[in-house]
């Protein structure tokens, strides 16, 4: 009966530090994510200085493989080189060891602080910025509320039959603790709280620490497995990061373990306590690993070009050449053509996706063939408009409930913001673009990187936007919502700073003023166009005031007509 209390309270545990790391995880992605881009993109550094970039935003986030799929996710869009991406992923596997040094210390008595603060701050704070904080509060929190879970999930186990038996067998069956820590990393989907978890237990006595070593040194195997896997959708290009990844720590972690049991070089950490001693392997292990790895990100690219080939220009045609998914079989069916229409929504609003991202860099380095292709992208985001406005009409020509004929309507009604939205790239932002150039003109420092934070800011509200078009979630449209309002926030506070920067006399702000200025209204209304997929959902579920009217004037406002 101990063995199961012991199992069912550490899976109840366990369960509660996935959660927990992913709650911090969620605060941080939601109140800086736009700017991880700027961050992790910049060509400008050396090798170090981008890993020291990884080892950074693993420490935020708190995980090297969030911080892995950012720079596979960049490289796919061709915002990052393998060789850099390789490197911040070898400094975000030093960061992540650097949050396991951090949690292992005795911080149980922040518990109560870091639930009260953060919990005030999610529950009653409407800034979105402190909300977020108050997460990552609350996370922190439960992470360590979870941690003293295991120490008492263990306490029936600790005099049984079981425990010696146990950790005698994986004491000495290195080979076998090795693959248990690594299929463990890779079924919690977290290195972090996989370590956690074996720390944890070395402290108390569950575990030796010769079973702690090999269960470390696999979890560094599973964790990284662990990007390879989720990247599996990927282009080939982006997942040799991943692949990289694996090779460099894969081969260092089955070096490490036949090291460290066959060899008497861990002597060195003798001195520690049993955690510390395994928290010392494990962030020894990744600091040598980032030293010794780091030549390699450029000597590796070609090996990783083979192993991973980018299709052919033919292939590459025939993946991503449009198709239709409004289907004219299915018009006496309701449901399954709003399906259709749903899925050909989403594709429209991919191309305009795909036609906003280059804007800033056609800004800063503008290129008159890709502009030009870029606006030819709007001729088929006017097509598929004009399709899905005639397949609609077909549609609402037959029998439809009220439900299936609103979605109609909320369907058609996106779909013409969509066309407006690719109008403002092609004929707003592009001529802009294009002025700049003509004209030499130079934003300032400051302006410069108020419109690239607001242009990422757009970027992720219209993937969020795809969410919501496809879930309906109610919270994705909140978030939605407040993220629109949010960004009014933005432009208001950038046009602000841009007149004070010309009653300060700052010639380049003058020069190039009215393009700034347009830049901030455009990328605003785009915004709002993409945000617009939220309301009926809002206004389905009762979260939309009908007027932002106060109900009365006063007495003092009215007179007899």
């Amino acid at each position: 009966m101990n063995v199961l209390a012991f199992f069912l309270n550490l899976a109840g545990a366990t369960m509660l530090l996935l959660f927990a790391v992913r709650l911090v995880q969620t605060g941080i992605e939601r109140a800086f994510g736009p700017s991880f881009k700027r961050v992790m993109t910049n060509q400008k550094r050396n090798r170090i200085q981008t890993s020291i970039i990884g080892m950074l935003l693993a420490i935020v986030l708190q995980s090297s493989t969030a911080t892995a799929l950012l720079a596979t996710g960049f490289a796919a869009g061709g915002f990052l080189t393998v060789s850099n991406g390789l490197a911040i992923v070898l400094g975000a596997d030093l960061g992540s060891a650097l949050v396991i040094q951090i949690l292992s210390f005795d911080l149980d008595w922040l518990v109560p602080f870091l639930l009260a603060v953060g919990g005030w701050l999610f529950l009653k704070v409407e800034r979105r910025g402190l909300r977020q904080t108050g997460r990552i509060l609350m996370g922190i929190g439960f992470i360590l509320i979870s941690l003293q879970m295991i120490g008492a999930a263990s306490e029936p186990i600790r005099e049984s039959d079981l425990l010696p038996a146990m950790a005698g067998y994986l004491g000495s069956e290195y080979v076998t603790s090795f693959l248990i820590g690594a299929v463990l990393a890779f079924i919690m989907h977290s290195s972090v709280a996989a370590i956690l978890l074996f720390v944890t237990l070395v402290i108390l006595g569950v575990l030796p620490v010769d079973a702690g070593v090999s269960l470390v040194l696999g979890a560094n195997l599973g964790g990284a497995t662990l990007p390879l896997w989720l990247s599996r959708g990927m282009s080939a290009y982006a997942r040799r990061i991943p692949v990289g990844n694996l090779i460099l720590r894969g081969t260092a972690s089955v070096v490490a373990l036949f090291l460290a049991n066959l060899t008497p070089i861990l002597s060195i950490f003798d001195g520690f306590g049993p955690g510390q001693y395994l928290v010392n392997v494990h962030l020894s292990f990744n600091f040598l690993l980032l030293i010794i790895g780091l030549p390699f990100t450029k000597i590796i690219e070609k090996p990783l070009a083979l192993l991973a080939p980018e299709p052919t220009a033919e292939k590459q045609t025939d993946i991503y050449k449009p198709m239709s998914a409004l289907d004219r079989a299915v018009l006496d069916s309701p449901k399954l053509a709003l399906v259709g229409v749903t899925r050909e929504v989403l594709r429209m609003g991919q191309i305009v996706e795909v036609m906003v991202h280059p804007v800033m860099e056609l800004y800063e380095n503008f290129d008159k063939e890709r502009m030009l292709k870029v606006r030819k992208m709007d001729l088929e985001v006017n097509s598929t408009f004009s399709n899905i406005r005639r397949y609609v009409a077909e549609l609402q020509r037959g029998e439809l409930s009220n439900d299936d004929a609103k979605r109609a309507r909320e369907l058609t009604e996106f779909s013409i913001n969509l066309e407006n939205a690719g109008d403002i790239v092609a004929k707003r932002l592009l001529a802009l673009a294009e002025s700049k150039n003509l004209k030499n003109m130079e934003f300032s420092k400051q302006g410069w990187k108020e419109l690239v934070t607001l242009h990422e800011r757009v970027m992720c509200n219209i993937k969020l936007a795809f969410n919501v078009l496809i879930s309906e979630d109610l919270v994705a449209a909140r978030t939605l919502i407040e993220e629109k309002t949010e960004m009014a926030t933005m432009e208001r506070k950038s046009r602000k700073q841009h007149l004070k920067r010309l009653r300060e006399g700052e010639e380049i702000s003058f020069e190039s003023s009215n393009i700034h200025l347009e830049t901030l209204r455009n990328l605003k209304e785009l915004n709002s166009l993409f945000a617009s997929v939220a309301y009926p959902i809002l206004y389905k579920r009762g979260q939309l005031l009908e007027t932002r009217l106060v109900e009365s004037m006063g007495p003092e406002y009215t007179h007899d007509t």
